[in-house]
C-alpha cells in the first residue's frame, strides 16, 4: 500500500499540533470531513486552520513551533527538492531557516543539514541533466553514420551483449536511474497548472519545467526505435529473425523483473510497421513466446492484463526481502494517462466553491506509490559497454526504418513501391 502522502499532519493555531483529520465528522471551522478524512473546505478555512491566532505569536513562542517548522521543511526539501530550483523559493527557505537558527543554537545544526542536503540533491540533478543533454546532442540517424563509416554496420546489440537476460538487467538500470530523477513536482507542473485555484497564477510567473519526466518518455521512444533499428538493419533474413527472437527473450526477462516500461517499449518497436511487414523474416521466428507477451500487454479492457500483472508485482514488492523482488517499473505512458484523466475528470472545486481534497488525495496516493517504486536500488551489476551502447548508439528514423525494411523485403504494392523510390532517391541518391 502507498504511504500516506507528505504533510498529512497540519497544525492548529493554539498549539500547531492538531491532526489534519480530527476524530469528529461533519464540519469544523469550514472544513468538511467524512470517516475522519478531509473532503473539502474553503481556501480561507484552510488558511485559518494553519495560521496563528490572535492568542498565538510565533515570535514569542519560537521554541514551541520551531521543531514543527523544521520537521515540515525537512519533509518538504526531501520530497519536493525541485521546488527550490526557483531562486525565490530558495531565498525564502534560507531566510526562514536563518531566523529559526538565530533564535536557538540547538536548531542551527538541523538547519545546516536541511540546506546542505538540498544543495547536494540539486547539484546531482544538474549534473544528471547535463549528461542527458550531451547524450541527446549526439543523437543522429544511424543511416548517416553507416554511410560515412561502413565498418560500423557490423556492430549490433548482440555483438555488444549476447545474453538477453543481461540486456534486460541493463535496461532496468537505465529505467531506475531515470525514474529516480523524476520529482513529484513534475506531475503537478504537467497536469495541475491548468485551472489553478481561483485562476491565480501569480506563483507561476515562470513556466515550470518537466524535463526529467519528458526525458523518460523520450527514453521509451528511443528504445522502441532502437529495437526496430536492430531488427531492420541486418541484410540476411536469418540474422533478422535471430534479432527478433533475441528481443523476445529480453522482453520476457523484463516482465519477470517487473520492468514493464522496457517490456512495452520492446513490444512497440517490434510492432512498428517497418518491422511487422517483414513477413518472410517473421515466418522464421518462433512467435509463441511473443504472443504471450502481447497478450500480457493487450490494451483491451483498459489494459486489464497488464494492470493485473502490475498489481501482482506491487504486492510482491511490499513483502520482498531482496532488491530484485522490489522492482516495479510501470508502463509510464499509461501511468501518466491515468493521472491525466483523474485530474481532468474531477473538478478542483466542488459546486459550493470548496477545494475538492478527495481528488487531490487520490492523486497524491498514485504519485506516492510511484515515489516508493522509483527509490529501489538496482541490484544488477552494471555493464558499462552495454549501457553506453543503449544510450548513445545512433538509431534509424522512421523513414530510414522503412527504407531498410524495403531493402530487406521488397515492396508489396504500388504505395510501398512509390515510397521506396522516394526514400532511395532522398537517402541513397538512387532512382
Amino acid at each position: 500500500m502507498p504511504q500516506t502522502p507528505p504533510f498529512a499532519i497540519m497544525f492548529d493555531s493554539s498549539g500547531y499540533n492538531r491532526p489534519l483529520y480530527p476524530s469528529k465528522e461533519d464540519s469544523y471551522e469550514g472544513l468538511y470531513y467524512q470517516d475522519n478524512n478531509l473532503l473539502s473546505g474553503s481556501l480561507e478555512a484552510l488558511i485559518q486552520h494553519l495560521v496563528p491566532s490572535i492568542d498565538y505569536y510565533p515570535d514569542s513562542q519560537i521554541r514551541k513551533i520551531a521543531p514543527k517548522i523544521l520537521q515540515l521543511l525537512t519533509e518538504w526539501t526531501e520530497t519536493f527538492p525541485y521546488d527550490f530550483r526557483d531562486e525565490r523559493m530558495m531565498r525564502n527557505l534560507k531566510d526562514l531557516t536563518h531566523r529559526i537558527a538565530s533564535g536557538e543554537e540547538t536548531y542551527r545544526k538541523t538547519v545546516q543539514q536541511i540546506i546542505q542536503a538540498l544543495i547536494r540533491k540539486l547539484a546531482t540533478l544538474s549534473q544528471y541533466e547535463e549528461v542527458l543533454a550531451k547524450i541527446n546532442a549526439t543523437a543522429t540517424d544511424r543511416l548517416m553514420v553507416l554511410k560515412s563509416k561502413p565498418q560500423s554496420i557490423q556492430r549490433d546489440i548482440i555483438t555488444i551483449c549476447s545474453d538477453p537476460y543481461t540486456l534486460a538487467q541493463q535496461l532496468t538500470h537505465i529505467e531506475l536511474e531515470r525514474l529516480n530523477y523524476i520529482g513529484p513536482e513534475e506531475f503537478v507542473q504537467a497536469f495541475l497548472q491548468k485551472d489553478l485555484l481561483d485562476n491565480d497564477k501569480s506563483c507561476y510567473d515562470e513556466p515550470k519545467k518537466t524535463r526529467n519526466l519528458e526525458a523518460y518518455v523520450e527514453w521509451f521512444n528511443r528504445l522502441s526505435y532502437l529495437v526496430a533499428t536492430e531488427i531492420c538493419m541486418p541484410v540476411k533474413k536469418k540474422h533478422r529473425a535471430r534479432m527478433i527472437e533475441y528481443f523476445i527473450d529480453v522482453a520476457r526477462e523484463c516482465f519477470n523483473i517487473g520492468n514493464f516500461n522496457s517490456l512495452m517499449a520492446i513490444i512497440s518497436g517490434m510492432n512498428m510497421s517497418p518491422v511487422s511487414r517483414l513477413k518472410k523474416t517473421w515466418a522464421k521466428v518462433k512467435t509463441a513466446k511473443f504472443d504471450i507477451l502481447e497478450h500480457q500487454m493487450d490494451p483491451s479492457s483498459n489494459f486489464y492484463n497488464y494492470r493485473t500483472a502490475l498489481r501482482a508485482a506491487a504486492q510482491r514488492s511490499l513483502t520482498a526481502h531482496s532488491s530484485r523482488e522490489k522492482i516495479v517499473i510501470p508502463f509510464f505512458s499509461l501511468f501518466i494517462k491515468d493521472i491525466y484523466f483523474l485530474n481532468e475528470g474531477c473538478a478542483n472545486r466542488l459546486p459550493n466553491g470548496h477545494i475538492n481534497f478527495e481528488k487531490f488525495w487520490e492523486l497524491a496516493k498514485q504519485v506516492s506509490e510511484f515515489m516508493i517504486w522509483k527509490q529501489v536500488e538496482c541490484p544488477f551489476e552494471r555493464e558499462r559497454k552495454t549501457l553506453q551502447y543503449l544510450l548513445t548508439v545512433p538509431v534509424f528514423s522512421e523513414d530510414t526504418l522503412y527504407l531498410a525494411s524495403y531493402e530487406s523485403e521488397g515492396p508489396e504494392n504500388n504505395i510501398e513501391k512509390d515510397r521506396w523510390k522516394s526514400l532511395r532517391s532522398n537517402f541513397l541518391g538512387r532512382t
